[in-house]
């Protein structure tokens, strides 16, 4: 079911790897985030939408990574996006993205896998600040709502998975370690504005469960079963541990 973490902003866990569909609600209606993520966890999602009484208008996948780029009919016929760098790369990686998903998830309409478009310039359908990066994936972008106190990681501040470093392209540690500098900017901006913000990540852990490997990444992060978001105390400790992270990869 959804759990509402903010003003108009919703999460569904998935059992696999404690992924979250993220649901933002803007004019005219809802955007989803990364939904996800086999077959029937996404038909349940279209029945928690039908019970919101409120109209998809577009999707944003945060980067190119099968489990991110996942759709069901009962969606909608509507835009879906990404960052131009992400819709390329999901383009030329659909083929092997389905396989993927056809390996590690259920039920998963294999032919809607990765039909994403270039985000317009001033966001589109897409409302918050498009915090784009070169760290975890191609065209990986984050998305802040400010106004909400929400930040949508989408994989990047996990609090069970190591950054990924991507060995194909060039200096990924000082990629990641920029990224996560805009990201501490971002919620420290918030900060000092309002409410700290709530980060989604895919595969936060539930109090007393053990550690999962996680994805969110979609992600302002969700504890299982428990509906309560992670505090900005826990954002920052995120960002703290993958700081620590990228120190060692770097040997110091």
């Amino acid at each position: 079911m959804l759990t509402q973490v903010a003003d108009g902003v919703w999460v569904r866990q998935s059992a696999w790897v404690w992924t979250n569909s993220i649901v933002v609600r803007r004019e005219g209606g809802l955007t989803l985030v990364d939904p996800g993520i086999d077959g029937s966890e996404l038909n349940e999602l279209a029945d928690d939408l039908d019970r919101l009484g409120i109209p998809v208008v577009a999707e944003f996948s945060t980067h190119p990574h099968w489990d991110h780029l996942l759709w069901h009919p009962r969606f909608g016929d509507v835009p879906r996006y990404a960052t131009p760098a992400a819709a390329h790369a999901a383009s030329e990686a659909r083929e092997r993205a389905q396989r993927m998903a056809a390996e590690s998830a259920s039920g998963v309409p294999l032919e809607l896998i990765g039909l994403v478009t270039p985000l317009p310039a001033d966001g589109g359908p897409v409302r918050g600040e498009i915090i784009e990066h070169e760290a975890h994936a191609v065209g990986h972008a984050a998305v802040l709502l400010a106004d909400r106190g929400v930040l949508l990681a989408g994989d990047m501040l996990s609090d069970v998975l190591i950054p990924l470093l991507d060995a194909r392209r060039p200096d990924q540690v000082g990629a990641y370690e920029t990224a996560l500098d805009r990201l501490g900017r971002g919620r420290q901006a918030r900060r000092r504005r309002g409410p700290r913000p709530r980060r989604s990540c895919r595969g936060s852990r539930d109090s007393g469960a053990p550690r999962r490997r996680s994805c969110l990444h979609r992600r302002a992060a969700a504890r299982r079963g428990s509906g309560r978001r992670a505090s900005g105390a826990r954002c920052g400790l995120a960002l703290r541990t993958h700081h620590s992270n990228l120190a060692q990869a770097r040997g110091r």
